[in-house]
């Protein structure tokens, strides 16, 4: 009777709404959704106009800007990937060796670092922490000058493994601020009820906890693949002396010319070195937005 009742009562209260307001709300929504739209459209145009102008010729791009080629071709795809001048194919294995390795290790110290400033209490707990965070604050460029005079001094620079230390420091600060947060909201219990089962801190660390952690870890892990394949700063000052060691945004400024730029081969070298990015997003968008949120709500 008393849901009955209840039915009642919302039928009444949702015919005492005018026409005038129905009407207001559908406009309200039509003009938002429409927003949106176009809001939308102006993100994915950029890639489209890309796309379809990499199939155009220079002196149709030049003579064309904005519209549809009229004779589509794939030379400009052909001579980026077969010009060894560009060092496309070894700039993308560079780049994917740097940001593999680089992840690994802002995974690796992330996870435990954040899990010792979560769960145990020490002197310097919160000191340490706020270090972390006041790492984010600090700006990549007023370090540009100090790490090229630590490394060359120390002969760090220009090798292999050159960008793996400042992406990996300047990676850590958001990793153990995220991962940290979130083991916080992860019961304690799950550890206690762990070591009365007799399990080592090192099996509970890495056979519960890390399982546990994956939605934050894996949304660490692509913000992450982000920031160092796309990071030029570094790559710029301290492996620009050897061309082998270039990554793709160094690799991309092999396209420029002096007097004149061919735009439709350039469009078509970053094209090709976004694929893989663009790839990993859309596969990963959802874990991105489920880590996020799950960080968000339970911390």
């Amino acid at each position: 009777m008393a849901k009955k009742n209840d039915k009642i009562v919302m039928t009444k209260v949702k015919s005492a709404r005018t026409p005038g307001q129905r009407f207001g709300t559908g406009v309200a929504a039509v003009v938002i959704n429409a927003v949106m739209i176009l809001f939308s459209l102006s993100c994915i145009f950029p890639l489209v106009w890309m796309f379809y102008s990499s199939l155009k010729l220079k002196r149709q791009f030049n003579a064309d800007i904005i519209g549809l080629p009229t004779e589509p071709t794939w030379s400009n795809y052909v001579k980026v990937l077969s010009n060894k001048d560009y060092h496309i194919g070894a700039s993308m294995i560079n780049s994917t060796r740097t940001t593999v390795l680089s992840l690994l290790f802002i995974l690796l110290f992330g996870f435990i670092i954040g899990y010792l400033l979560a769960r145990i209490e020490f002197k310097m707990n919160r000191v340490i922490y706020v270090l972390f965070l006041m790492g984010m604050l600090i700006p990549v460029h007023s370090l540009l000058v100090p790490i090229y005079i630590v490394f060359n001094d120390f002969g760090l620079a220009n090798k292999w493994f050159t960008l793996i230390i400042p992406y990996v420091a300047f990676g850590l600060p958001i990793a153990v601020f995220l991962i940290e947060s979130f083991i916080k909201s992860v019961p304690v219990e799950l550890e206690e009820a762990a070591a009365i089962d007799g399990s080592t801190f090192t099996n509970t660390l890495f056979n519960i906890i890390l399982p546990v952690t994956r939605p934050m870890l894996v949304t660490v892990a692509i913000i992450q693949t982000f920031s160092c394949w796309n990071e030029f700063s570094f790559a710029l000052v301290l492996c620009s002396k050897n061309v082998a060691l270039q990554t793709v945004p160094l690799a991309m400024t092999n396209f420029k010319g002096q007097f004149a730029s061919d735009y439709p081969k350039i469009m078509a070298g970053m094209l090709i070195t976004m694929l893989p990015i663009v790839i990993l997003y859309f596969g990963f968008s959802k874990q991105i937005i489920k880590g996020m949120v799950a960080g968000a709500v339970k911390g």
